[in-house]
């Protein structure tokens, strides 16, 4: 499992890094400020932000950005509510906990 987590992030850096290199303008934004912003704006459903974030950054550096504000996001709720992660994260979802 660690081993496929591993390569993905990678794959999702080398894109990052070849993206910058190219002097295109989504280098100047880095993959969690693309995260944040596009989260934010999927929760207050403004498209045309939701798309101006997905072009910030590459579709697979997007998706770790977005993985990586849910797991911290399920982190801090757990802390605060003293429970477990998995409960939290099935607790968000609308899911049983078991």
């Amino acid at each position: 499992m660690w081993s496929r987590l591993r390569e993905s992030c990678a794959r999702v850096f080398r894109s990052l890094r070849l993206e910058q290199d190219s002097g295109k303008e989504s280098g100047t934004h880095n993959l969690f400020e693309a995260a944040a912003v596009y989260v934010s704006a999927r929760t207050a459903d403004d498209q045309e932000r939701i798309d101006e974030a997905s072009g910030w950054v590459s579709p697979e550096a997007l998706s770790f950005g977005v993985s990586e504000l849910a797991c911290r996001a399920v982190l801090t709720l757990a802390r605060e509510r003293d429970e477990s992660p998995q409960a939290v994260a099935r607790a968000l979802l609308g899911l049983p906990t078991t």
